[in-house]
């Protein structure tokens, strides 16, 4: 499951994040959760490239990735300040 060298895969992790973030039983694609996995996506995604430098093609889908988390991050924010705040702390997004 574990291998030295790199991460582990997201799709491995992802049943987990679903439901360490999710909001009732059946959530799978609140904002939420969709931070959640952009998130773990990112890390991932940001060690790849930290080994391959040159791989642009990954760095523009990072890129995307970001972006759409920050909309997600948005439009939490104005609707549930709370839970963005709480989201930020458990993610480590912020200071």
């Amino acid at each position: 499951m574990f291998n030295n060298h790199k991460p582990m895969s997201t799709t491995v992790v992802k049943p987990q994040i679903i439901s360490a973030y999710k909001t009732h039983e059946k959530d799978t694609g609140s904002s939420e959760v969709q931070v959640a996995l952009l998130t773990a996506r990112i890390n991932h995604l940001t060690e790849h490239l930290r080994t391959h430098r040159k791989d642009f093609h990954s760095r523009r889908g990072l890129l995307q990735m970001a972006s759409r988390r920050r909309k997600l991050l948005d439009y939490l924010k104005r609707t549930n300040l709370p839970k963005y705040n709480e989201l930020l702390q458990k993610l480590n997004l912020r200071k």
